[in-house]
């Protein structure tokens, strides 16, 4: 279990109240919150058909940032393509092995592994495509992602592309602050809200198993994480001043009502 020093916002933040000591509070990126993501991340195929017809264009291997489970990482290689998987989280990392090792051998034998942190990382090689999808970026401040552009810039081959999505919240928009969303994976149902406020610069994502009694007995685990948002107008005029340019900006469709996304390509300009 993972400290959470926050307080959780909205109808989520009340319903962990309502809870007491019975919420057990995990970042979704813990060892139990991974089980969850990895069942949320792989029941959605949001920007999959996009990435694998983007690395399709570009020649030789691809190195998958923040690979997690394998969610982008397994379609790549079935591409026939030699993927490096990059993943911090141990617990990611355990399940993309697990799944690796259940597929076939040359699958396998095509993919190597490494724990590292997507915003300081030496591999000693390049590539032809560096992904980072699911709005990843989202997860990194300022300084991170200025170590991101760095990193990315010394690993992509002449020619290269980096691709990344990002969620384009709307700041306009007039409906309510929170959304809530009932995900049935297969191996479980989740309630998930998401608290994000017009103007503010973070969103919060909070995950329950579904049919949460109040009233009842037993411990409830209670998954939550704070989001950057961050705007493409945003990440790509970072990206010019990292030493990029924005080749080609892909609509992508909505992972939800309020998540009007893109996928933004870019190339090394010097």
């Amino acid at each position: 279990m993972t400290t959470i020093t926050r307080t959780v916002p909205g109808r989520a933040g009340a319903l962990i109240a309502a809870l007491g000591g019975r919420a057990v509070l995990h970042d979704l990126y813990d060892t139990y919150g991974s089980s969850v993501y990895h069942n949320l991340a792989t029941h959605s195929d949001h920007e999959v058909r996009e990435l694998l017809g983007a690395v399709r264009r570009l020649p030789g291997p691809v190195l998958d940032l923040a690979a997690g489970s394998g969610r982008l990482t397994l379609p790549f290689l079935a591409l026939g393509r030699e993927v490096t998987a990059l993943e911090l989280s141990p617990s990611m990392l355990d399940l993309l092995t697990a799944r690796l090792a259940t597929g076939p051998a040359a699958l396998r034998e095509r993919c190597t592994v490494v724990r590292g942190d997507m915003s300081d990382f030496s591999l000693g090689r390049r590539f032809g495509a560096v992904v980072l999808g699911t709005t990843t970026v989202s997860l990194l401040d300022e300084a991170g992602r200025a170590g991101l552009y760095r990193c990315v810039r010394d690993h992509l081959a002449e020619g290269g592309r980096f691709l990344l999505s990002t969620v384009e919240m709307d700041a306009t928009r007039s409906d309510e602050n929170e959304a809530e969303l009932v995900v049935h994976t297969g191996p479980a149902a989740y309630r998930v809200y998401e608290y994000w406020a017009p103007g503010d610069t973070t969103r919060t994502v909070t995950v329950f198993p579904d049919a949460v009694d109040e009233s009842g007995e037993g411990s409830v685990p209670v998954c939550t994480t704070t989001i950057g948002v961050l705007p493409a107008d945003r990440l790509q005029a970072e990206l010019a001043v990292a030493g990029f340019a924005v080749r080609a900006r892909y609509p992508l469709p909505m992972a939800g009502a309020r998540h009007p996304s893109v996928l933004l390509e870019a190339k090394v300009t010097a």
